[in-house]
């Protein structure tokens, strides 16, 4: 099969969007000038690529205003009748890969933090206080909202943030992916159009098409979401629900501005959007740093906790504040998936979180990422890459290197040095358009394999 040029790649893109009924009969294609900003093709490739999709019947010109989507024929829709479990398949096979280490491998694509970072920690002293905590309880379930020594902690946790919380606006999860599947169960139906970042978190994008949504991605610029993009799809779509990162953003490591933030707010407001504030980076970051639900006091937020990344991802501890009535139905739904949480890890955290060595953790732990994110961006600049921000602490950076349009060409290259790479192709909601970005972890930057991979 002979190999597509870019102008192909973003047409077949785009024509594939139109099929799944994300860009409709009369909708506005983006701009030359919105769609090299965002994806940095030139001006030719993306002419060349409207052009074909013009020759296909699928868009027309219309003369001073742009490209506008036709009708779309019924042989495209073909994929609309696909399961969502193999709408699914794509980011389950590339979660396998993300959780699969190989030995003698440099991991700069893996999303966690090296373990030795977290070993501080010390998981195993903490056993005996737990058991003294009540020993005939850890035979049973938990109870509905969550362990409630826990829940007074993620209150003044919560605080620390300026949210507001009282004990019934919390309840626990098995982690942030769980309360994510909660609340996706509760807001989210077959055919639903759901708002995400693009580029964004994919295991979120799976999950969503699992249960059948269509998504629609709004492009995360180095201060937040593009809220003029936003606007437009709130005003075409009228979805209900948006997933966002507002710090230490995955995959780009960007930070919401306040200016942003306080109009995101705005705009949700008009259009009776509910937005979901994922925040499984806060501890990586200062408890200054912006939160929607404390601007709004989970008016129209959820907001999303995990201690996997800064405790352990073995304990599966995360939490949902939010309005009392939202919280009371997702607790609702974990009853009734899964009965309770689990009391031992909730425990566990309850007296970790309970001794000052936690604060001392997240102080050492804060320190290492911003020497790490330094020295990260000094060796990215040596090697000539673009930076898509400069952050002062993030676990990620999101960099393209000289020559490269395409980051899964790059990745396959270093993959065969021995080097893992998580190219941008997989956090963008339309995989199907070449990425030139790639997601480096900070703590894996400073390997001599990964700059000797990029030199042959």
């Amino acid at each position: 099969m002979a190999r597509q040029t870019l102008a192909q790649k973003v047409s077949t893109a785009l024509a594939q969007q139109i099929a799944d009924g994300a860009l409709k009969a009369g909708d506005r294609l983006p701009s030359l000038r919105e769609y090299m900003r965002l994806h940095r093709y030139s001006k030719n490739t993306i002419i060349t690529a409207y052009e074909q999709l013009a020759s296909q019947g699928l868009v027309e010109a219309r003369h001073g205003r742009g490209f506008f989507v036709c009708a779309v024929p019924a042989t495209s829709m073909e994929d609309d009748d696909a399961e969502p479990y193999t709408r699914a398949l794509d980011t389950i096979w590339m979660m396998r890969q993300q959780f699969v280490r190989e030995p003698g491998h440099s991991h700069l694509g893996e999303g966690f933090p090296p373990v030795e970072w977290l070993m501080d920690m010390r998981l195993d002293k903490f056993h005996r206080q737990v058991v003294r905590g009540g020993v005939t309880t850890l035979f049973r379930y938990g109870t509905r909202l969550g362990n409630p020594g826990l829940r007074q902690r993620l209150i003044q946790k919560l605080a620390s943030y300026a949210i507001s919380v009282s004990p019934r606006q919390v309840v626990t999860t098995l982690g942030a992916n769980h309360g994510m599947d909660l609340i996706i169960r509760r807001y989210v139906r077959s055919r639903d159009i759901v708002l995400v970042e693009d580029p964004g978190y994919y295991p979120l994008f799976g999950k969503l098409q699992l249960q059948g949504a269509r998504l629609l991605g709004v492009p995360r610029q180095a201060d937040g979401p593009d809220l003029d993009a936003l606007e437009r799809i709130l005003k075409r779509h009228k979805p209900r629900l948006f997933f966002l990162q507002s710090v230490g953003h995955n995959p780009t490591g960007a930070d919401l501005s306040p200016a942003k933030a306080h109009r995101l707010l705005q705009i949700a407001q008009r259009h009776d959007l509910l937005i979901v504030e994922n925040d499984a980076m806060a501890d990586f970051k200062p408890s200054s740093s912006i939160k929607l639900s404390a601007l709004d006091q989970l008016s129209r937020t959820l907001y999303l906790g995990s201690f996997s990344k800064s405790i352990s991802a073995a304990l599966r501890v995360g939490f949902i504040a939010g309005s009392k009535q939202r919280i009371e139905e997702l607790a609702d739904i974990k009853m009734l998936l899964h009965n309770s949480g689990a009391e031992y890890s909730e425990r566990t955290i309850d007296v970790i979180l309970s001794e000052g060595h936690f604060l001392r953790h997240l102080a050492r732990l804060q320190d290492r990422l911003r020497e790490a994110t330094r020295r990260g961006i000094d060796i990215l600049d040596e090697l000539g890459a673009e930076l898509f921000c400069r952050p002062e602490q993030s676990l990620y950076l999101w960099a393209r290197f000289p020559g490269i349009d395409d980051a899964n060409n790059l990745t396959r290259h270093c993959l065969s040095k021995g080097v893992m790479l998580a190219p941008g192709s997989i956090f963008a909601v339309n995989r199907h358009v070449p990425v030139p970005w790639t997601r480096l972890n900070v703590a894996y930057l400073d390997d001599p394999a990964f700059r000797a991979s990029l030199k042959e």
